[in-house]
């Protein structure tokens, strides 16, 4: 794909995720996350050239800039969109794919000073919500999403969406092949907190165990007074 082609997907795709984008000159002059990408792509390329300072140096600018700091040594697809973007971080060896969508504050963090993979992969269609910190070596799967503020220390299987910290499953998996968008990683109907989930089913089970002790006690009172009857039958 060449840089005009490319240019012009980095654009549409920002027209496909925020309502707010209202023109393409718009999108151009005041998107940092278009800018941070942009910026990464040439950071990227002089990585892999091995002028590694000044493609550290050209990421440099980019963070100040825009905020949004990304390792030069990260690979990125296509379609990519960092929504806002201020404080978003992505590691040395983090691996994002396509149509892949990040909000502020999002890390890509290692947890390990060792050589190597250190950082995370997100599949494609993943949605990672403000404040998000996946952390590690670790996959993220394909369309899964991320709420606002997990922290996310495991592997996330595909379609799923995950909460809290650390991340837990609420919703299960998507079947289709391209998962619905859910701006912040979060829907925001039919979402259960999984604590409360937990206390309905224990007092469930507690209101079945109690029915269960009920008809115990009713069994066992009709067992004595049948005894008793037994034997006052007995003694006349």
């Amino acid at each position: 794909m060449n840089l005009l082609s490319q240019l012009k997907e980095d654009i549409a795709v920002v027209f496909d995720r925020d309502p707010a984008a209202r023109s393409t000159f718009e999108v151009v002059t005041t998107y940092p996350g278009f800018h941070a990408m942009v910026i990464h792509r040439l950071a990227h390329k002089l990585w892999r050239m091995q002028w590694k300072w000044l493609a550290r140096f050209t990421s440099h600018i980019g963070r100040w800039l825009t905020g949004i700091e990304i390792h030069p040594g990260a690979t990125i697809g296509r379609r990519v969109f960092i929504d806002h973007g201020m404080g978003c971080v992505i590691g040395e060896t983090a691996e994002v794919g396509d149509d892949v969508t990040l909000y502020h504050g999002v890390t890509l963090g290692g947890i390990s000073l060792e050589k190597g993979k250190r950082h995370p992969t997100l599949e494609d269609h993943v949605i990672l919500g403000a404040g998000a910190q996946v952390l590690g070596p670790i996959v993220v799967r394909r369309g899964a999403r991320v709420g606002a503020n997990a922290v996310v220390l495991a592997e996330v299987p595909p379609g799923v969406t995950m909460v809290g910290i650390p991340a837990k499953q609420i919703m299960p998996r998507e079947r289709t092949d391209a998962p619905r968008f859910a701006a912040y990683g979060t829907p925001t109907h039919d979402v259960a907190d999984p604590a409360q989930q937990v206390i309905k089913a224990l007092h469930a089970e507690i209101a079945a165990l109690t029915t269960k002790l009920d008809a115990l006690e009713r069994e066992l009172a009709e067992n004595g007074r049948t005894r008793a009857t037994g034997q006052e039958d007995r003694t006349h």
